[in-house]
């Protein structure tokens, strides 16, 4: 099945709205293939500010309609406890209010941007989304994360080559209880990396200290700015290190 056929399937839906490629991807083509649908950002302390920037820029480029839904995660202690399956919870909250929020503006059906690269053995918020009957165009049609750079580039989407993201609550380690100051902390250092031009790289908290990890190609990088990176980041954690466990290129 083509994502034409999807559309022509359901022809009006809400859609949640990151601003990463999948999502944006997956707006574009609904919009081009003609169906009614309208997309759903929710903004919470998980999330940090370039995220919802990138998500009002793709939106005015392909001239969609965009409503941001405010979301205060912490105050559910199930997430802030932070358990193994905190992604479940998390997922289950975010997008029942989405849901709620597409049903009073008249949409009974919701995308998101889930593709056939996503292993649901390794998303505990795959079950949130079967739960709440979420339908996900681009893993049904049988799209791949490399097929939807391409045809996002082809598309001219600045989103093709946007690095993938995991939300701020990922920083802190399972059973760590997540604060509002720990995710304040991360995006403050990992905004002071992107402003030195890093990309694809995390900043994790363990105890009170910040652990960098960088791709291969960084790694001097991070040693050659060594001194700036510690004065800058010292101010939010105790211990700044690299971690010797490269993330993949």
């Amino acid at each position: 099945m083509t994502l034409n056929d999807f559309f022509g399937l359901h022809p009006r839906a809400g859609i949640a709205f990151s601003g990463g490629v999948d999502s944006a991807y997956l707006l574009y083509a609904a919009i081009q293939s003609g169906a009614r649908v309208k997309a759903y950002y929710v903004k919470s302390a998980f999330q940090p500010a370039f995220e919802l920037e990138d998500a009002k820029k793709i939106a005015e480029r392909i001239r969609a309609d965009m409503t941001v839904i405010d979301l205060d995660v912490l105050d559910c202690e199930r997430i802030a406890a932070n358990p193994p399956d905190r992604c479940y919870h998390c997922k289950r909250r975010i997008f029942s209010a989405i849901v709620e929020r597409a049903n009073a503006d008249g949409f009974d059906t919701l995308f998101d941007g889930t593709n056939a690269s996503d292993d649901a053995g390794d998303r505990p918020g795959m079950r949130a989304l079967r739960e709440l009957k979420v339908l996900s165009p681009l893993r049904e049609c049988g799209l791949t994360k490399p097929e939807i750079r391409e045809r996002s580039k082809e598309a001219g989407l600045f989103t093709w080559n946007k690095p993938a993201y995991a939300c701020l609550a990922t920083r802190i380690r399972t059973g760590e209880v997540i604060t509002r100051e720990k995710l304040e902390k991360t995006e403050l250092a990992e905004g002071y990396l992107y402003s030195l031009g890093f990309s694809d790289f995390r900043v994790r908290m363990a105890g009170g200290a910040a652990r960098i990890q960088v791709t291969p190609s960084q790694i001097q990088r991070v040693l050659t700015l060594r001194n700036d990176i510690l004065s800058a980041l010292k101010k939010y954690y105790d211990a700044v290190t690299l971690d010797l466990e490269v993330r993949d290129e």
